[in-house]
């Protein structure tokens, strides 16, 4: 893709997408077409397409509706596509199927290693609270060692995969110790409940749906294994023709996220309508969702977290060799 060498701010303008450093292919070449600060500053496109997820600070922003009203004005149309989680929405966002996107630590991970077309240009605080390994309320698993052999489900390169890797190896197992179970989570959740699996590592509202549910009980969360932020992802040719619309999404983003921290009561009820989930499991969710509302352009904490989980799933072959989480940054100039 590209090379970036400092991601912290540097002077370009608001609306810029700034390359720190020489590469070439991908994005980078992209973008060498837009060196003057007239054509930095274009939109080119009439339709922006994101992909959420039940979990997504775009939720937010699709409630609140000020981002699509500020876009029609520019003769743009926003529309809105929920994947139930990383992984999948980002083969859309590689394929093109939705041009931004915003995901967990390692579906982005994986999606490098296969050289997928993607760049980040946002982040959140950590916010480890939000995810968690559950056991069922009269399991005899009472600590991490007590996993070895048992059944594990989460979704096949999700944002649990490090919780699960991370938590097995302060239990002294490895993942070949466990079964893993790869489920979406609302399959996990059937599967839970009716006894098909152990454990389950799962993120907020699905982990919140289940403490309310009255089936699980934390054996750990976040804490010390995951920072658990999230991640705004766009497609790296639409990046490349848009580069003032990834401000607006920053902007956008931090506001609604400011709003719901706000009152985490009233965010909870707004929020239902828009996902469906009840309100009682949003409060609960919303409530330990401090972290993750707090939006920025990507900055060199989230890459230094990000290099952690891509050097740990390097190291346990869980991609096939090291990458360099920089190489795929933009400096949106927000």
């Amino acid at each position: 893709m590209f090379k970036v060498q400092d991601a912290s701010p540097d002077q370009s303008a608001p609306g810029c997408l700034a390359l720190r450093g020489k590469g070439n292919g991908g994005l980078h070449g992209a973008i060498q077409g837009y060196r003057d600060q007239k054509k930095l500053n274009q939109i080119q496109t009439k339709e922006l397409h994101i992909g959420l997820q039940k979990s997504s600070t775009f939720n937010v922003v699709r409630a609140r509706g000020d981002l699509e009203k500020r876009l029609n004005r520019q003769g743009i149309t926003v529309t809105w596509s929920e994947f139930t989680s990383g992984p999948p929405l980002l083969e859309a966002l590689a394929a093109g199927k939705v041009d931004v996107g915003e995901t967990g630590d390692a579906p982005v991970i994986f999606a490098q290693a296969k050289n997928a077309p993607v760049v980040y240009f946002g982040q959140s605080q950590p916010n480890p609270e939000a995810v968690s390994l559950l056991v069922p309320q009269g399991s005899p698993i009472r600590t991490l060692a007590d996993l070895k052999g048992k059944k594990v489900a989460y979704a096949r390169g999700s944002s649990a995969v490090l919780l699960v890797v991370n938590a097995l190896t302060k239990g002294g197992l490895k993942l070949s110790d466990i079964t893993s179970v790869y489920l979406q989570p609302p399959d996990a959740r059937v599967a839970f409940e009716s006894g098909k699996i152990d454990a389950w590592a799962v993120w907020d509202p699905f982990y919140a749906a289940a403490e309310v549910g009255g089936s699980a009980r934390v054996l750990v969360n976040g804490r010390g294994f995951t920072s658990f932020r999230l991640y705004f992802l766009a497609n790296s040719n639409f990046a490349a023709a848009n580069p003032s619309l990834l401000p607006i999404l920053i902007k956008d983003l931090r506001a609604a996220g400011q709003w719901a921290l706000q009152d985490p009561k009233r965010s909870a009820e707004f929020l239902s309508g828009v996902t469906k989930v009840p309100i009682q499991v949003l409060q609960v969710s919303e409530a330990r969702r401090l972290g993750r509302y707090q939006v920025s352009p990507i900055q060199s904490g989230g890459i230094k977290d990000q290099q952690k989980v891509a050097d740990t799933f390097a190291r346990l072959k869980l991609i096939p060799e090291p990458i360099r989480v920089n190489d795929i940054v933009v400096n949106v100039g927000y």
